[in-house]
């Protein structure tokens, strides 16, 4: 993988798509979530043109789509299938939430191809294709609406995946420009010229300036700014003394 599991990332597999869009936006999720190979099983529609109109970058992922006649056919190579579905079934089957189903597939996924099946925007998977898969998933959601929009509820699976595969692990992208932190000297300046800011426009006319400024003081300490910062919030007490100076000019003249 792109970001150093050994794990490869499982198929995705959609069940008679019915929509152009929803195809498109879960090659899309499947692109941000590092999912290689999706496989369509008896599509509705199928354009790999439009598909990438919709769905931006994805032309190396859209030229591997593989269609297949049945589910059965597209999971055949597979060792471990969690489809994902908001049905409940008085059969006893194996029920999991997205989180674990995503480190089942990890786990079972050293031993050969895995997959997450989703069904028919409309009407889901039949009994007879549950029963193809290994584990049922559920996302949990409002009793009153449980049913998601099939890419919404991919787009939870592959996250949890991707997570499952250490994607979580990935560092923050640091900032473009680091900065020291703020020294000493320059605090002392930006609490000078905040002093004479508030001063300025009377706001210590009814309050203690001790008082004040040692609560600004610790309000800026908490904030531990680094010197950019410090700088940038000097400047804005410099500039409001500014701004009064030149209305008075303005007045006086």
């Amino acid at each position: 993988m792109t970001f150093g599991s050994p794990v490869r990332p499982p198929i995705l597999v959609l069940v008679n798509p019915q929509d152009i869009v929803n195809i498109a936006s879960a090659v899309r999720i499947a692109k941000n979530f590092g999912i290689e190979r999706v496989r369509l099983v008896d599509p509705e529609v199928f354009d790999p043109y439009r598909i990438e109109g919709i769905a931006h970058n994805t032309a190396d992922l859209v030229a591997r789509i593989e269609i297949f006649d049945s589910l059965d056919a597209a999971i055949d190579d597979c060792v471990f299938t969690a489809v994902l579905t908001a049905r409940e079934r008085a059969a006893k089957r194996r029920v999991l939430r997205p989180r674990e189903a995503a480190t089942a597939l990890m786990e079972e996924a050293a031993a050969g191809p895995v997959a997450i099946v989703a069904g028919r925007e409309d009407s889901g998977l039949t009994n007879a294709e549950l029963d193809l898969c290994n584990a049922l998933v559920t996302i949990s959601t409002h009793p009153a609406h449980r049913s998601l929009n099939l890419a919404q509820a991919v787009a939870i699976m592959a996250y949890e995946s991707w997570n499952a595969r250490g994607g979580e692990d990935l560092p923050l992208k640091p900032p473009r420009k680091q900065a020291a932190p703020a020294t000493s000297g320059q605090l002392e300046e930006l609490f000078a010229d905040w002093a004479h800011a508030l001063g300025s426009i009377d706001f210590f006319k009814t309050r203690q300036p001790e008082n004040v400024m040692r609560s600004f003081r610790e309000m800026v300490f908490r904030a531990a700014p680094d010197g950019r910062e410090a700088s940038l919030l000097r400047a804005m007490g410099i500039e409001v003394v500014r701004f009064l100076d030149r209305r008075h000019s303005k007045e006086s003249s």
